[in-house]
């Protein structure tokens, strides 16, 4: 099983660019965030209502990533990653009304769940 290790920080500050470059220079396997192909980001930034399944599809999409990696013989690289999801954005679309104190908790349950099954990554850089 392969190591996993997440880059977090802020929005903007080079997550992406910084996971790209080390697995360029290595042999890692990557998993990036995938804004442009996610199928609830442009119906949520044109419609609220769509926070949820927005929220929910980019918990799955990191837990697949997450076992992508870890699936292959190399450790890997995630900019970002699940917890931050949760954390991060999740909890932010929560305080900013986007998300119900029900939703906000469905989406905790549901990565509780995926945590139950995959382990956390060995490393966080920041």
């Amino acid at each position: 099983m392969g190591k996993l290790i997440v880059v977090v920080g802020n929005s903007g500050v080079g997550k992406t660019s910084l996971t790209e470059a080390i697995c360029t220079a290595g042999d890692f396997a990557a998993g990036l965030e995938t804004h442009a192909t996610r199928p609830f980001q442009t119906l949520f930034k044109n419609n609220s209502s769509y926070a949820l399944a927005n929220q929910i599809d980019y918990l799955l999409a990191r837990a697949e990533q997450e076992r992508r990696i870890r699936a292959e013989p190399k450790a890997g690289i995630q900019d970002g990653g699940l917890e931050m999801d949760l954390f991060v954005f999740t909890r932010l679309f929560h305080r900013k009304g986007l998300l119900s104190a029900e939703e906000y908790g469905l989406c905790e349950r549901l990565v509780n769940q995926i945590r139950s099954s995959q382990p956390p990554p060995e490393e966080s850089c920041g």
